[in-house]
């Protein structure tokens, strides 16, 4: 067990009008298992890399303790598993070390024979992160390791990771990280905070302290209103009091000493008055500044679905996708029958043909509107029958393309430039990110892109592939709250089984032959 401790960071990337830390300071313990948590863009993955040694800081960072950083590049991806392997742990290992390792994620040991790049993502994640965890005395930085996974390889990851101990995780899955992490490490509005339990028990924590601090908010906003009544009111009152003491010279000359003595004491009083009230005003102004620095109030989407005429929008008879035109097909056949308001997440690990489903809908649909009529799909087996006339919004998991400015991507696109910036705004992008190209933006402010555009766009069906891939949690909040008031038509795949708990109606297996 050995201390990190953090003394007066401050950091701002050049050219930046704001810091992204700026006098933060707080201490970990190594053997803790932290979840690290935040909106997108607030400078996770920048701490990260400061810890790495990859970017100057003002400050003082302290502990010895030797850091390695997920996902690490693989610079021969051709090479086989077991010399990736070898490289990573610098030769270190024992081969029923990394079969111990693989076996508790359920990776097969022939994987260690194949070509790294032949694994699929989650193979790939699953052997990096043995790799690291391999190495014995390091504080592991593990950044957003479940992107891509599916449910079971989310919870097998989860697993895996609560049975091990030193470690920060940028993840944004809230069951995730709950299954996973005794501390959250919490990059807030104005500071970075550290607290002990696992994401839950710290969201509550920090729900209650919202609301506390807002009824404290309320409370003294109305006695600062009392104040300055009272003050103004006293002032008044001083002033009449001032007014009568210092009146005529003659009433002066004849008044009897008592009196003046009276007078002057009583316009005393109320000066005295005046003064402490003033006091108090600015002490609860000083008071009321302190609150609600770090809340966290997401502002309500909007999005308006256009009403099909049919109430049976999409349909598939016994749906395979295939290789190679009529060839293999990649799953068992998948029937679904979506209504109007209802919203189908698409449900199987990785590689069994999710996101080609939802491209064969899309091709469905666009042969139906450029020959009026269905006709057959090169790559299919089955019959997906569309609702005439239906508009798609469709948001791809594929954020590569995001390039230039947010106005020439809304006129790219034909979205209203307003509402589409609105609505990012919403999403927590800063004015400031709006003068920027998109190919500078994070990942998860890239999705946040996409999913605007999807929200500016009126559809019938709205079609989303892995929306939520690095969006932050409030983000992924407000998403399911639009979702459940709008009541959108929705067929989507998502592996945030909190989001799919809340938003989904039905949940359809796709299972790999």
């Amino acid at each position: 067990m050995s201390l990190l401790q953090v003394t007066d960071l401050t950091f701002e990337y050049e050219g930046s009008f704001t810091p992204v830390f700026e006098g933060v300071s707080f201490q970990i313990d190594t053997d803790w298992k932290l979840g690290f948590v935040g909106r997108n863009g607030k400078g996770k993955t920048t701490f990260l890399k400061i810890l790495m040694g990859e970017l100057e800081y003002s400050g003082h960072i302290t502990g010895r303790i030797p850091f390695d950083y997920f996902p690490f590049p693989v610079k021969e991806p051709q090479r086989d598993t077991w010399e990736v392997l070898w490289d990573a742990t610098e030769g270190d290992v024992e081969t029923w070390q990394v079969e111990r390792e693989l076996s508790k994620l359920h990776v097969a040991e022939d994987v260690l024979y194949r070509p790294f790049c032949t694994l699929s993502n989650g193979e790939q994640t699953k052997v990096l992160l043995a790799a690291l965890f391999l190495r014995e005395g390091h504080f592991l930085l593990i950044d957003e390791p479940t992107n891509h996974l599916d449910q079971e390889s989310r919870k097998l990851v989860s697993d895996y990771l609560n049975s091990k101990k030193g470690f920060i995780l940028v993840s944004h899955d809230r069951a995730f990280l709950d299954g996973c992490v005794d501390h959250i490490l919490a990059v807030n509005r104005t500071d970075i905070q550290v607290q002990r339990g696992n994401f839950s028990s710290w969201f509550e924590n920090k729900e209650r302290q919202d609301a506390f601090e807002q009824a404290e908010n309320d409370r003294l906003k109305k006695d600062i209103k009392r104040l300055e009544a009272a003050a103004r009111q006293s002032e008044r009152w001083a002033d009449k009091a001032e007014g009568t003491k210092i009146g005529g010279i003659a009433d002066r000359l004849h008044a009897n000493v008592g009196t003046r003595a009276y007078i002057g004491e009583k316009s005393r009083r109320l000066q005295q008055r005046r003064k402490n009230l003033e006091r108090h005003q600015i002490s609860a102004i000083e008071e009321k500044r302190g609150l609600l620095k770090n809340v966290e109030q997401p502002e309500n989407l909007k999005l308006f679905p256009l009403k099909h005429h049919a109430d049976r929008i999409l349909v598939f008879d016994k749906v395979q996708p295939c290789y190679d035109g009529a060839g293999q097909p990649v799953c068992e056949p998948v029937n679904l029958e979506l209504r109007q308001g209802q919203r189908i997440f698409l449900k199987g690990s990785n590689g069994c043909g999710k996101t080609s489903l939802l491209k064969l809908v899309l091709e469905a649909v666009s042969r139906q509107t450029e020959t009026g009529q269905g006709g057959g799909l090169p790559k299919i087996r089955g019959e997906i029958r569309a609702a005439s006339g239906l508009k798609i919004s469709y948001v791809s998991q594929d954020t590569s393309g995001l390039k230039g400015s947010l106005q020439n991507y809304a006129r790219e696109k034909a979205v209203e430039e307003r509402l589409f910036l609105a609505l990012l705004r919403k999403l927590d992008f800063s004015r400031e990110q709006f003068e920027k190209p998109m190919e500078f933006y994070s990942q998860g402010q890239k999705k946040k892109v996409l999913i605007a555009c999807s929200l500016c766009e009126q559809a019938h069906l709205y079609i989303w592939d892995e929306p939520l891939n690095y969006i932050d949690i409030y983000s992924r909040m407000q998403i399911e709250e639009l979702i459940l008031q709008f009541q959108p038509t929705m067929l989507l795949v998502e592996h945030d089984a909190a989001f799919a708990e809340r938003a989904a109606d039905q949940e359809i297996p796709v299972i790999r032959l």
